[in-house]
């Protein structure tokens, strides 16, 4: 239809003729209340909005001089970020003539990728910037999709009016 014949059945209904899709050839319009379809278009925003995760990014610093325990520690804060759903930026920073030796820290930052395994993927393989290693690991889809661990219930015993169990008569 022309515009203008759109326009006019637009005015003759007391509405507005609102451009839905401006780059579709012929551009789509449609005849209704302007007002209407500003908020319709706020509220379906804002469904978006609330549908959508916030990516968050957690880093877990190493240093080449790291112990055991300490890197044990720093792997399972990684993969427990992993697990709520959170990228982990692992990052090791050389100090004075450790940059001599790089293939220590990325030893480190190769083995935590290993250990880490299915909990994470790696989105950005370990990379020198300046003074730092740093390698960016998000959440595996099975991560993701697992649900979460919900803590055994103690199991219930029959209780008669004496406040005895029936494993306790037959032990009596």
């Amino acid at each position: 239809m022309a515009p203008f014949d759109a326009l006019k059945m637009a005015r003759e209904r007391a509405l507005d003729l609102v451009e839905i899709s401006p780059n579709a050839v012929p551009p789509v319009c449609k005849i209704q209340d302007y007002g209407k379809f500003l908020y319709e278009k706020d509220k379906s925003d804002r469904a978006a909005r609330k549908k959508q995760k916030v990516i968050v990014i957690k880093e877990v610093k190493f240093s080449v001089t790291v112990d055991e325990h300490d890197y044990q520690t720093k792997k399972n804060q990684a993969v427990r970020f992993l697990g709520e759903g959170d990228k982990v930026k692992a990052s090791l920073r050389f100090k004075g003539r450790q940059m001599a030796h790089r293939d220590l820290g990325y030893k480190i930052i190769n083995r935590l990728i290993l250990d880490i395994g299915d909990a994470g993927l790696v989105e950005f393989m370990p990379r020198m910037e300046g003074t730092t290693l740093h390698a960016i690991l998000a959440p595996s889809k099975k991560a993701e999709a697992a649900p979460k661990k919900v803590s055994p219930t103690a199991t219930t015993k029959p209780v008669d009016a004496t406040g005895t169990t029936a494993s306790d008569a037959v032990q009596a």
